[in-house]
């Protein structure tokens, strides 16, 4: 069972809608906006959450806005130090930003009130429970995390100067929870925008094709646990009163005692479990309408595919995953859609594409309106791999056998195509399929996509939260090979992660490695692809020779994306074999690419 083990909820769950909570009023310091500070909401167990709520300064019911999470709801990005980097960036690429707006309430990842309330919403930012002003235990998309969000939607929705439709925006961690708190249902639930959020919590978060994603352990420590409630330590800044907004000081052993560590959770559950199951939602249960805005490199289409929703737009965009939120273009978006579902204005919302793409160039990029995904008119092609002469391309097909092996932990093969006679386009998800073998009982499979120019450089991208990365990643260990046939398609396989099958040292096994994101990139004439396969984290490290689709002063990195893998986990003894792949005659090994035909 999914999510949906908490639905529907019980009458019980939502406890004095009608009786406006006490507020704190602040005066906002903007003309025309009221700004009620730490607003305390009843739970149905008893428990508080903090909210801030921005609405119009004038009598009326006015449609909601929400959003919940753990970054401080009361934290502005240029005082915290886990987000100085991405305030610094912001503000480069959109200089007059503090000229529309005061930037006094933007917060992490969240929509800026003032260019909101004027429109007329209410903007209602809660801290999540455990963590800022909200007491409690701090258990990240946990599901009474999710039932709490339940909650303070349907009291938005019986407020007095609510309409009684409530909608979701956010980033990241306020796009993942818009998806789990939508399968339940909650009553005032009028439309949902999750801005580059994942799906599944196994496959997206924990666990990369089986591997253990470690990465989160930075934002935990750095990003979460600095703005737990109680945290007296905290360098966090209170913008609104100044000091510290963490609640009433606890002990060292009572805040540890008072959050759940996620990659701990993590490595105690290393199979898509029940676990799992409570946190990831159940998508046919998912009928609000929706706009998913994904991102080619880190989150995500799965939203979009799984929900039910008859109403529902896919926009697939480069880039950071920060900046373009604030843009003046998404703005405008966001707005038109919202102003659709929750104002009910006929504004021709219904008639934007369903599906729109901004697809890659070597120097640029180009929004191109589609009606469905993956694109109805994508050639599959199969790009086979030639072990004897590290070559790749649908030519190899008929290759003689051959085999080719590398250190578990050390530098892996690199496949390459001949140089493009003509300008192509790849894009939609990615899938390879390989015959590998190793010495030991299991191994790791870390894929990448690379494009080459004509001088043997790698071209990278702007990623979501990485400025230097490949055009597609894939992950597989092996021991999690196991496919389930009636949830699969030959671009996207679907492990279920149920249990371990360990190798016989020296055995041939197809396997198919999972790319969660898709792809796209129109290659110039003359440039080339890659595939480097190797058993540790690919990343492009000091002196490689990189040129970039845009003039960035980029860091060397071991790693690229979202996924860290390196862990306890991974036993020397157990993956760092010789590791073998075979292509050629009945063991074709091959990249399968989603070909577009030129649009006219």
């Amino acid at each position: 069972m999914r999510l949906t083990i908490l639905a529907p909820l019980v009458a019980a769950l939502f406890i004095a809608f009608t009786q406006p909570a006490q507020a704190e009023r602040v005066d906002s310091g903007v003309p025309g906006m009221l700004f009620d500070h730490d607003v305390p909401v009843a739970m149905n167990d008893g428990a508080k959450l903090s909210i801030n709520i921005y609405r119009p300064d004038k009598p009326g019911r006015y449609p909601v806005l929400m959003l919940m999470g753990p970054y401080g709801k009361d934290t502005t990005m240029a005082d915290a130090p886990a987000y100085r980097t991405s305030w610094a960036k912001l503000i480069a690429k959109y200089p007059d930003l503090c000229k529309k707006s005061s930037c006094r309430y933007i917060r992490f990842e969240a929509p800026d009130p003032e260019r909101w309330v004027p429109s007329g919403y209410v903007v209602i930012h809660a801290d999540v429970r455990g963590a800022g002003a909200s007491p409690g235990v701090l258990d990240p998309f946990s599901p009474r995390e999710t039932q709490d969000y339940a909650t303070l939607i349907t009291w938005a929705a019986h407020q007095p100067w609510s309409t009684g439709k409530v909608g979701l925006l956010g980033t990241s961690f306020q796009a993942i929870n818009q998806y789990q708190v939508a399968a339940l249902r909650p009553e005032g639930l009028a439309a949902i925008l999750p801005w580059e959020g994942a799906f599944d919590q196994y496959r997206e978060i924990a666990y990369y094709g089986g591997i253990l994603n470690v990465a989160w352990q930075f934002w935990w420590e750095h990003q979460v646990v600095p703005n737990q409630n109680g945290n007296a330590g905290t360098p966090l800044i209170d913008s609104i009163g100044g000091g510290k907004d963490t609640g009433l000081p606890l002990s060292q052993e009572r805040l540890k005692d008072n959050r759940i560590d996620p990659v701990g959770a993590f490595a105690r559950h290393p199979f898509d479990d029940a676990w799992y199951h409570e946190r990831t939602p159940d998508g046919r249960r998912i009928t609000v309408p929706l706009l998913d805005v994904a991102n080619w490199t880190d989150w995500s289409t799965q939203g979009y595919l799984a929900a039910a929703s008859r109403q529902k737009w896919l926009r697939i965009q480069t880039g950071d995953h920060l900046t373009p939120f604030y843009s003046d273009q998404a703005l405008a978006l966001q707005k038109r859609f919202f102003d659709h579902f929750l104002k009910g204005i006929d504004n021709g919302w219904e008639q934007e594409p369903r599906v729109a793409v901004q697809v890659r160039h070597r120097d640029g990029t180009t929004w191109r309106n589609e009606k469905a995904w993956p694109l109805p008119d994508t050639n599959w092609e199969p790009y086979y791999l030639d072990a004897a002469s590290g070559s790749m391309g649908p030519t190899f097909e008929a290759a003689a056998p051959a085999a080719k092996s590398w250190p578990g932990l050390g530098e892996g093969l690199t496949f390459t195509t001949a140089p493009f006679v003509n300008e192509t386009e790849f894009t939609g998800p990615v899938a390879l399929r390989l015959w590998v073998s190793s010495s030991t009982a299991d191994m790791d499979i870390f894929a990448a996509v690379r494009l080459i120019d004509p001088e043997g450089r790698d071209v990278t991208f702007m990623g979501n939260s990485d400025p230097n990365v490949p055009l597609d990643l894939g992950y597989l260990r092996v021991s999690h090979r196991a496919v389930d046939p009636a949830n699969s398609t030959a671009w996207q396989p679907f492990h279920p992660h149920v249990a371990a099958e360990p190798m016989t040292p020296g055995q041939l096994y197809p396997v198919d490695v999972e790319f969660m994101e898709p792809t796209s990139i129109v290659i110039p004439k003359g440039y080339r692809l890659a595939l480097t396969i190797q058993g540790t984290d690919f990343g492009y490290g000091p002196g490689a020779p990189i040129v970039h689709a845009k003039d960035y002063d980029l860091p060397d990195d071991s790693h690229s994306g979202l996924f860290f893998a390196a862990h306890p986990n991974r036993d020397p003894a157990l993956y760092g074999g010789t590791d073998t792949i075979v292509t050629g005659g009945k063991h074709a090994s091959y990249l399968l690419l989603p070909h577009v035909p030129p649009r006219s």
